[in-house]
């Protein structure tokens, strides 16, 4: 059922602060062990009320009986979950004061982000690239081509981040999942109203969000809604060095490019909730999502000796994306015990984008117009049936079935100089994509102190499609069966110190753009002639195949006094059918001599493995006499490996060697004023695509900081500086290869992208 794993070996000396993470991890523990017995009593949240008990009788006297109950936390809902779970709250959520989901997600355990430090980006868990981390919105798959970034932190309740996949979630996840919970379902009253902006490199970017919650009568509903525009540089040097091994000439590149864009963004989420008399509950939650973007650029380009493509250009860009969601969700409570929930979700998403460039000088013609225009139309309706019940009071029966459909449709043109070289791509394009899931899953209490969790998931997935009006069909099927298990034992009764392990199954599908994707012309060469390895075309390949993974993780962990922990993850897996782009010389009906295009290839198989180390405890729970200071860290150390290229550095794309985080905030006592910091880490790295090619990516430091002025219990004052430390973003891309007249050449490619520092001031109001 699984494929055998190899026994896996973590070499430590390679990984920078491992011994440190390991030592930290050791003295909390030795220290939490050694106050044990004077530990003090664990701050909780505000009691709930408690039904009244009657009172105990001893030798004749009442003897008072107190019983006090407080909400599970975050940490709490963590131990008591049997698979491995993170939870983030509002709380932390609400800390930094962040501007984008982007900035909040990079301070969590294992998740990496790409690009330039404080721009946000795609959150990665495990270091993996893109496509290996399932994303859900409210237990929902994200549409095709939503960011994070759209989606306002306000609009966030909590964040479930899974490392190991379940029947229930999806196995979609090869590195974990994040699944965001929209605001919604509170029994207390919120009107809170947040006003803003920041600042960034003489740029200022408003903001705004209202928060209203309430009931009337059965309906208990949740109003979000955010606005925000930003305005921000995205300039970058770009130099190209060209070596001709075999005649030793030299070619020296330099291009400069000048890059402002505008952002407006807008998002408004709602959640209606109805509770029926006999326990049923009625969901529904809409969203809008609307932004729309513009940006300017230029650049120039400088080199010595060869042919110049070009000698400057300057450009343009327009895009409008809008998304509307109707989620529905209906709970229907059985005689038996168990319940019956049913969701049926609704969304269409709308992408309006054009790009204008035109190069002036060089080999091209003094007029190279390139004009891109592309909308796009999504249509996505899913609809979910679950059955939960719970047997012989041990079992906790969980199975149910899913139906998703999608349906693209995409105009698209490419002209250059007004003439169309995709001539027979240009037009329409549709697309239609079917998933279907059948799942059951078992949580069982064998004991007080061990539970197993497990499950079967079977999935599959049909698309097919038309690239454009006159071309073939063409169409892909896969299926995957995936078992998954987890185990977690309890060494006390009380839950103190505990043991995860799970063994799972799961893949990663090719996404429709890599499997239909219509061609794009490489803006460095465009015309009918010949491009350079380095600067390929790109284009979709129908023939991809799902990415199998097979996982074994293992977890130890602490549960401190308050709402500390401490937590030890190893994860390890074998990933077949690895899917990589590959660029070979090809013939093409867009240019009259054989162009580079890259295209998605299976190229065999790879392993990936890890310690993820993490803690975070209240100074004071552990050392009385020490101030209440919430402490924060993680490290995580990843290794892989792909088989096929040579080593060294043959690692998954994109997957560094560490990320950490060190973070702390405080409250001045007797003061209505706290603050904290974070430092995030991802030390710079080399990955070796093939035996002809090389990219390294440079460090990244992110300091971030925050203030806050309480004034009053309804008003209160958040100042919060982030990417103080702001570093160029460095990457280097090294290509073997040989030219038109069959000589070797060696082209390595440096880019520097500046960052800059974020100022951003607050003021939150609870109405």
């Amino acid at each position: 059922m699984f494929a055998k794993l190899k026994p896996t070996r973590i070499v430590v000396h390679k990984w920078p602060g491992t011994l440190l993470g390991l030592f930290l991890f050791a003295a909390l523990s030795s220290a939490q062990a050694q106050n044990k017995a004077s530990e003090p009593v664990a701050e909780t949240e505000q009691p709930t009320p408690a039904k009244s008990t009657p009172a105990l009788r001893t030798a004749g006297k009442l003897k008072p009986v107190t019983i006090t109950g407080a909400a599970i936390n975050e940490t709490e809902d963590r131990r008591q979950s049997t698979a491995s779970k993170i939870i983030v709250g509002r709380d932390e959520i609400e800390r930094f004061g962040d501007s984008t989901m982007g900035e909040l997600l990079k301070r969590l355990p294992g998740v990496t982000m790409p690009g330039r430090p404080g721009r946000g980006g795609a959150p990665r868990m495990r270091g993996l690239g893109g496509g290996y981390t399932q994303i859900l919105i409210d237990g929902e798959p994200a549409a095709r081509g939503f960011s994070l970034d759209e989606l306002s932190p306000e609009q966030v309740e909590r964040i479930e981040i899974l490392r190991a996949p379940t029947a229930e979630t999806g196995a979609r996840a090869i590195a974990g999942t994040i699944n965001i919970i929209t605001r919604g379902g509170y029994s207390k009253k919120l009107n809170d109203l947040r006003v803003g902006a920041s600042f960034e490199n003489g740029n200022t970017q408003p903001g705004a969000s209202w928060t209203r919650n309430d009931t009337a009568g059965p309906w208990t509903y949740n109003l979000s809604v955010s606005a925000q525009q930003h305005a921000r540089k995205n300039d970058s040097v770009s130099e190209t060095v060209a070596e001709n091994l075999d005649t030793g000439e030299l070619i020296n590149q330099t291009e400069r490019s000048l890059s402002n864009g505008k952002y407006n963004g807008m998002q408004v989420n709602a959640r209606l909730q109805w509770r029926g008399d006999g326990g049923d509950v009625l969901v529904l939650n809409p969203m809008i999502i609307h932004s729309e973007g513009s940006s300017a650029s230029s650049s120039t380009l400088l080199q010595s000796g060869g042919i110049t493509p070009y000698d400057s250009s300057v450009g343009s860009g327009n895009s409008r994306f809008t998304s509307l969601r109707l989620g529905s969700q209906w709970t229907h409570h059985l005689q038996d015990g168990g319940n019956w929930l049913v969701s049926a979700n609704l969304s269409q998403n709308d992408w309006d984008n054009a790009a204008l460039r035109q190069n002036f000088g060089g080999a091209g013609p003094s007029l190279g117009i390139s004009d891109i225009q592309s909308k796009q139309h999504d249509l996505n309706f899913s609809v979910n049936a679950k059955l939960t019940k719970t047997l012989a009071e041990a079992h906790s029966l969980v199975s149910g079935v899913e139906l998703q459909t999608n349906r693209r449709t995409e105009v698209a043109s490419t002209l250059q100089d007004g003439q169309s070289p995709l001539t027979e791509f240009d037009g329409n394009l549709t697309a239609s994509t079917l998933r279907a899931a059948l799942f059951a899953q078992d949580e069982w209490s064998i004991t007080p102190r061990f539970a197993a969790h497990a499950g079967l998931r079977w999935e599959g997935i049909a698309t097919s499609g038309t690239p454009a009006a006159g071309t073939p069909d063409v169409s892909n099927r896969s299926s995957v069966l995936t078992p998954l298990l987890h185990a977690v034992w309890k060494l006390d009764d009380k839950g103190q110190d505990q043991i995860r392990a799970s063994l799972t199954r799961s893949y990663r599908s090719p996404n429709l753009q890599d499997l239909i994707a219509r061609p794009s012309i490489n803006s460095m060469f465009p015309g009918r002639g010949a491009n350079e390895e380095i600067h390929p075309d790109r284009a979709g390949n129908p023939a991809l195949l799902p990415e199998l993974a097979s996982g074994l993780d293992i977890a130890i962990e602490r549960y401190l006094p308050g709402s500390g922990m401490l937590s030890a993850n190893l994860f390890y897996r074998r990933i077949n059918n690895l899917m990589r782009s590959q660029t070979t010389l090809e013939t093409v009906s867009w240019a009259d001599v054989p162009r580079w295009v890259a295209r998605m290839q299976n190229v065999g198989d790879a392993i990936t493995q890890g310690i993820e180390l993490e803690a975070k405890f209240r100074a004071s729970d552990l050392w009385p006499d020490a101030p209440r200071v919430d402490v924060r860290s993680n490290i995580s150390l990843f290794a892989s490996r792909v088989q096929g290229v040579s080593a060294p550095d043959n690692r998954l794309s994109q997957q560094p060697d560490a990320t950490a985080n060190l973070g702390a905030d405080y409250r001045l006592r007797d003061s209505p004023f706290s603050f904290g910091g974070n430092l995030n880490w991802t030390p710079g790295y080399t990955t070796r695509l093939s035996d002809d090619q090389r990219i390294i990516q440079g460090a990244k430091l992110v300091l971030d900081a925050f203030v806050l002025w309480s004034i009053n219990p309804g008003s209160q004052l958040r100042v919060s500086l982030s990417n103080l430390a702001a570093r160029d973003y460095v990457t280097n891309n090294t290509l073997d290869s040989v030219n038109n007249a069959g000589q070797s050449v060696r082209e390595s490619v440096t880019s520097t992208a500046p960052s800059w520092p974020s100022l951003q001031v607050r003021w939150e109001l609870k109405l």
